[in-house]
């Protein structure tokens, strides 16, 4: 049968950019796995998806017009209900025969087989392969219904269009086309009220025909970018605009280059089907302004691309993607000048009108502003901020560094009443840090008030200071232990607070600083500052930490029997944890590892049944060969080992209980442990205690047998 490539377009109104890239993916997905679900396309077929702002297509190759017959075999009852005793039909067996459009004459082809416990009848037979047509049609609605569209809105059909009880359709945007072609053929299938034809409609302005008529599948994106001036990939007008943009930052010069922004390329991509990328420039004056506030309402508001300089400092000169490519560009360019001048004039007003008062005089103002209806107002979650950072700056440095980080503690939140952070909210943190500078406070505590909501996210860079750490300590703790204080958990995917991520963040600090703070006691030291108002569930907020712990070692490449092993322990000091897994990662390697971790899984099973056994042993009630030696290799090997731990060298603690493994196989194969006499049972678990203990202040070894 041969097979022909596949070319489905559905052209709509302009879609909401944000989620283009994945309506497009998603198109492309869901439609080629339904093909090929239904046997209509191979399972490795080549599959190309497209999504301009006006249209997702997908391209499949060798699509067959007709699926393959298959053959199914289908269960249809038990045997002691499907036949009588005399080995004759049921009439129960005939009317499920019926039903599958047999008679019968089947009943002696049937097999017999074993399901579960009974024996039941199978009926085989052949079922005809999915035509084109049909297929398609059912893979088209499929997709549609499973797009993840983000808001549906409803709207009437156009006229002509209506289908037989057809009256308004819900999609994502107005469809006006569907494209259909298998080679050169259209199939004839609808959706979204529309009929499957083989043209398409071009570039609104720029289009050298229309509407653009595509003569075969293979010719889609090729016949668009000729005669509808529209570059239907997604990836390739990404890549494209990136071109652009670099070339345009090259010839301004300077070792200008354009800002990083992936998220702001995506969504440019999403807003033209021809891109054209033009430089523009405005006044020099605004540089005055912190460039933050120039570069974020250039990209937010205008979806323009800032130009750089060498050194990463903002220009005066800004790139523009146009979606026309006039003749003269000079109106273009000057039209979106005049449009970023009064919102760069709106950032310096802001930025100037909030110099004009200090950060201490909005200390009052924070009392305002409610925080949460259960935890009061931020000026009262100032207040317990600064708490918090005070006890934990006093247990990591002096009293220069306790003042510094109350200071910043009490002023971190002021910037979330200035003009500036009320029109621009991402902000926050940033301007709290420049208006710092000016109010003379210093670098110190002007990096730690700018600091303080770092890491924001996976990645980030974390506090610059020691002051900043401990405030951003202090503010992710409030966080976490009033929510979870109140019973405001993240359920699912739902986590309005953030909590997940600010679990991580103080995981972050603790672990890549290295602080000698206790996770367990920091956490417990933090709930007094809440007084009355919450109840103390520092036990589950611990555990939640623990779970983002483990989940963060697994993505970075542990493996779950390492990452159980050390967090089995709860080690306080998280600033371990890395020489903890590596210490286990080296032991597993080990000839000895497996042997030892299922003696270790043993001992733990043994100790388990017995109440509060004493880690003592006495030499005199050692009877047998094998426990004196096991006792006696002890003596040597333990205290090296506890020795290394001590100074932390967990490595070659392990390494150290290597030594061990052939007197505790022996052990094990020559000694009942629960022997009848009361005393030596005693012993023996005393030394099993001993042992135990020993084997695992690093990690819980039983955590890596099999």
């Amino acid at each position: 049968m041969t097979t022909k490539n596949l070319l489905v377009e559905l052209f709509v109104e302009e879609l909401p950019p944000k989620a283009l890239k994945k309506l497009g993916e998603a198109f492309a997905t869901v439609l080629a796995d339904s093909l090929k679900a239904q046997g209509l396309v191979a399972a490795d077929a080549a599959v190309t998806h497209f999504a301009s702002p006006r249209r997702l297509a997908v391209h499949v190759a060798a699509v067959a017009p007709q699926a393959a017959d298959k053959a199914v075999s289908q269960k249809l009852m038990p045997v002691a209900v499907g036949l009588d005793a005399s080995g004759n039909a049921t009439p129960a067996l005939l009317k499920k025969l019926q039903a599958l459009g047999a008679d019968a004459s089947a009943v002696p082809a049937l097999k017999r087989a074993m399901d579960g416990k009974a024996e039941a009848l199978f009926y085989d037979s052949m079922v005809k392969g999915a035509t084109l047509v049909d297929g398609l049609q059912k893979a088209l609605l499929e997709t549609i219904a499973k797009l993840p569209i983000p808001k549906v809105m409803s709207y009437q059909l156009q006229s002509g269009c209506e289908l037989p009880g057809w009256t308004s359709v819900s999609f994502v945007r107005p469809a006006h086309g569907l494209v259909a072609l298998h080679g050169s053929d259209v199939v004839p299938v609808q959706a979204l009220g529309l009929h499957a034809a083989n043209s398409t409609e071009g570039h609104r302005f720029e289009a050298a025909v229309s509407p653009v008529v595509i003569a075969d599948a293979d010719a889609y994106a090729a016949t668009l970018a000729k005669d509808g001036a529209v570059i239907a990939s997604f990836a390739e007008r990404r890549a494209e605009i990136a071109r652009q943009l670099d070339a345009a930052a090259a010839h301004v010069g300077g070792g200008c280059k354009p800002i990083e922004d992936d998220a702001l390329l995506d969504e440019v991509t999403a807003l033209v089907e021809r891109p054209h990328v033009l430089i523009c420039e405005f006044e020099a004056q605004f540089l005055e302004v912190p460039q933050e506030c120039l570069i974020l309402t250039m990209k937010a508001n205008q979806k323009y691309f800032p130009l750089l300089d060498a050194a990463g400092k903002l220009t005066n000169k800004f790139l523009v993607v146009s979606n026309i490519n006039p003749e003269d560009a000079s109106f273009v360019i000057g039209g979106n000048e005049r449009v970023v001048r009064p919102r760069l004039a709106d950032a310096k007003f802001f930025f100037d009108q909030d110099r004009k008062k200090t950060l201490a005089s909005r200390v009052e103002g924070l009392g305002k502003v409610v925080y949460h209806n259960k935890l009061g107002t931020q000026g009262e979650r100032v207040e317990r901020v600064r708490a918090i950072a005070k006890a934990i700056a006093a247990q990591l440095g002096d009293a220069t560094l306790v003042a510094q980080a109350d200071q910043a503690a009490q002023l971190a939140k002021t910037d979330l009443v200035t003009d500036m952070v009320g029109e621009f909210p991402e902000l926050q943190g940033i301007m709290g840090g420049y208006y710092a500078l000016n109010d003379g406070l210093g670098d110190t505590v002007a990096h730690a008030i700018e600091d303080h909501y770092k890491p924001r996210f996976a990645g980030d860079a974390l506090p610059r200071n020691t002051a900043g750490l401990v405030v951003a300590l202090a503010d992710k703790l409030e966080t976490l232990v009033g929510m979870f204080g109140i019973g405001n958990l993240p359920t699912g995917d739902k986590d309005p607070f953030a909590l997940r991520r600010h679990a991580l963040g103080v995981i972050r600090m603790l672990v890549e600083k290295d602080l000698p703070l206790d996770v367990s006691a920091l956490v417990q030291s933090v709930v007094p500052a809440f007084g009355s108002l919450i109840t103390d569930a520092s036990g589950a907020l611990v555990d939640f930490m623990f779970d983002r712990l483990a989940g963060s070692l697994r993505e970075q490449g542990y493996s779950a029997q390492e990452v159980d092993a050390v967090l089995a322990l709860r080690p306080q000091r998280l600033g371990d944890v890395a020489k903890r897994l590596a210490a286990v990662r080296a032991f597993a390697a080990l000839s000895e590892s497996p042997a030892l971790a299922a003696a270790n899984k043993r001992i733990s099973n043994i100790l388990k049944k017995t109440d509060d056994v004493d880690a003592h042993v006495s030499e005199v009630l050692l009877q047998e060969a094998a426990e004196k030696a096991l006792f006696a290799a002890m003596q040597t090997v333990l205290p090296q080992a506890q020795s290394q731990w001590q100074a932390g060298d967990y490595t070659a603690s392990l390494q150290s209980l290597a030594a061990l493994r052939a007197p505790v196989d022996a052990f094990f194969e020559d000694v009942m442990v629960n022997a009848e006499q009361m005393d030596l049972r005693l012993n023996r678990l005393g030394l099993l205690k001993s042992l135990h203990v020993a084997m695992n202040r690093v990690a819980d070894l039983s955590k890596l047998a099999a």
